[in-house]
């Protein structure tokens, strides 16, 4: 993440040696330098336009998208390598109708048979692993919060000790876990405050609601307008109030149809919170009681082959399959990045926190099965076991697989406050260079560019991508658009695909550098992710250019403008 420039000086030096051949055609290294002076799109897009702007270009249609569609008009002509890119995430909808097609099937296992064919420890792994089960077909959905689960530790370790008599070792322990503690409790509140004002808000909505029901019963009208509303004869105090009400939604540009969308939207918020809150739970053990000796990384062949989980928990994985390789010819549904892709399943994520072991084992299953490519749209802030992953990524770069990484949601600078998995041990240095970042962009062209909620660092978040409001398959052939860093995250891997598959010379590192370096680089201040708040509700601007390492937003068409200048000088 933090040397950008490296390997392109490297290069420039190898191309004087090239230009000695005297056969040595002439190419010219692009220039990702020039700054894009397109106005942001003032005009609403179309539908059709809003789920695929991701994939639009900012010169044509003034969008912050990806230029998919000169990228492929690039690549006319050209032949690829079918590259497997393993989806480490909640599981994946396999029988998807705008999936299907795009799966990886392991050549070497046959489906159903309850025998491991390629002995690969791993039985009827046809479409993948999943590691959050046991061979009796027992499946975990949710789990702890990993700051649950060590408070949980903590508390057990040092529920009967004699504080006073502790070593020294255990009392720095100790005081570590009350700062845990502290920090658990806290946030506890702010979660249950956060809970209580949102109920309240509902109640608020639905009483708006009833009074615009009461005011098109008066005016016998199925819509309302401010006018209407205005002119209307009012029989007594209470209907006053309620059509006071009214009028004061119209005046602020909502409408009935709004009022009743927010609704919808609050109670789905209600549910994601009341969900989140179950992380919390300090007795919830259901990850540790599938068998398996969740300390002991040697512990490896447990789980199942039920990617899918259930259709709930799947949302997500099938959602990140779908933007990096959804069915680009069959005319339905989503349309994904990437080409020739095949989606490996690596089932690791459950609601709450991912385990360490379950984490590293994943991208250790993923590379030894031939994935090019792992998405990780997740992560913590907290990571016991951290050096296990540690390991599984290093062993991933050996293995030239590169790792596209989710910043994460939290509106935070993590160069100050680390995000698992990472490629750094201390924040600072890479122990590894096949791990690429990724921050979350929006479609506006404006100050408004990076997502309100998405982490940045100009040390650990190496570019942005597009991740608001992308729309893609969710389980039982459905669609929604979803947002997050846990969908710029597969934005990008599907453009390191379209890279590995039509130039397959390239390596990992070269792969991510080539994307960091090609991006469309943002020379204008823009509003600092998780800086806006009721207090500053136009929130502190900054360069863009200090959210991340490269300063750019993805983009496919430059980066392969660059991978085929790299690859044909090697």
């Amino acid at each position: 993440m933090r040397n950008v420039r490296a390997y392109f000086l490297s290069a420039a030096i190898a191309l004087v040696f090239l230009g000695c051949k005297t056969t040595q055609n002439v190419v010219v290294q692009p220039n990702f330098n020039l700054v894009n002076t397109t106005p942001a799109k003032k005009t609403d897009l179309s539908e059709n336009e809003f789920q695929r702007w991701s994939h639009l270009d900012i010169t044509q249609d003034s969008v912050a998208g990806m230029s998919l569609s000169k990228a492929y008009q690039f690549l006319e002509g050209k032949k690829s390598k079918e590259v497997i890119v393993a989806i480490a995430d909640s599981g994946v909808d396999v029988k998807h109708e705008d999936l299907k097609g795009v799966l990886w099937i392991n050549p070497s296992e046959i489906d159903s048979n309850n025998i491991d064919d390629d002995k690969n420890g791993y039985r009827d792994d046809v479409f993948g692993w999943n590691f959050l089960g046991n061979k009796e077909g027992e499946i975990v959905t949710i789990d702890q919060l990993e700051i649950t689960r060590l408070v949980q530790k903590g508390k057990s370790k040092f529920a009967n000790v004699d504080v006073v008599n502790l070593s020294e070792q255990d009392k720095k322990e100790y005081d570590a876990h009350l700062k845990l503690v502290k920090e658990y409790d806290a946030t506890i509140i702010e979660k249950e405050v956060e809970l209580s004002k949102m109920e309240d808000y509902l109640i608020t909505l639905g009483l708006i609601q009833q009074d615009f029901k009461a005011v098109r019963d008066l005016a016998k009208q199925k819509t309302l307008t401010l006018e209407l509303v205005n002119s209307l004869n009012v029989p007594n105090l209470q209907t006053l109030v309620k059509v006071k009400n009214v009028a004061n939604i119209l005046k602020q540009g909502m409408n009935e149809d709004m009022l009743n969308e927010e609704h919808e939207k609050v109670v789905e918020y209600l549910k994601e919170i009341k969900k989140a809150m179950k992380g919390y739970d300090l007795e919830m053990n259901f990850r540790q009681s599938l068998g398996d000796d969740l300390y002991d990384i040697t512990d490896k062949f447990y789980g199942n082959n039920n990617v899918l989980g259930t259709a709930e928990v799947a949302k997500h994985g099938t959602h990140v399959a779908g933007i990096v390789a959804a069915n680009r010819a069959n005319s339905i549904g989503a349309i994904g990045v990437a080409n020739n892709v095949k989606i490996m399943t690596v089932r690791i994520v459950p609601d709450g926190d991912e385990h360490d072991k379950d984490v590293a084992l994943g991208i250790r299953y993923a590379v030894d099965n031939g994935a090019k490519i792992i998405n990780t749209s997740f992560g913590k802030r907290f990571s016991p076991n951290k050096n296990w992953v540690f390991d599984a990524i290093k062993y991933a770069a050996e293995n030239d697989v590169l790792i596209v990484n989710a910043a994460g949601n939290d509106g935070k600078n993590i160069d100050s406050r680390a995000s698992y998995p990472t490629d750094s041990k201390d924040i600072i240095i890479e122990y590894a260079d096949n791990v690429i970042t990724i921050g979350a962009s929006s479609l506006s062209y404006d100050k408004n560019l990076p997502a309100s909620f998405s982490n940045y660092g100009k040390i650990n978040v190496d570019v942005f991508a597009p991740g608001v409001d992308i729309y893609a398959p969710v389980p039982n052939d459905k669609y929604e658009a979803l947002s997050g860093t846990s969908m710029a995250a597969p934005s990008t891997a599907g453009v390191a695909a379209l890279i590995r598959g039509y130039y397959p010379n390239l390596t990992a590192k070269e792969v991510k550098e080539i994307v960091m370096n090609s991006g469309v680089k943002i020379n204008f201040d823009v509003i600092k992710p998780g800086s806006q708040s009721e207090d500053n509700p136009e929130g502190e601007l900054i360069p863009f250019a200090e959210l991340s390492v490269s300063g750019r937003i993805v983009n496919a068409y430059n980066a392969l403008q660059l991978a085929d200048y790299i690859s044909n000088k090697k």
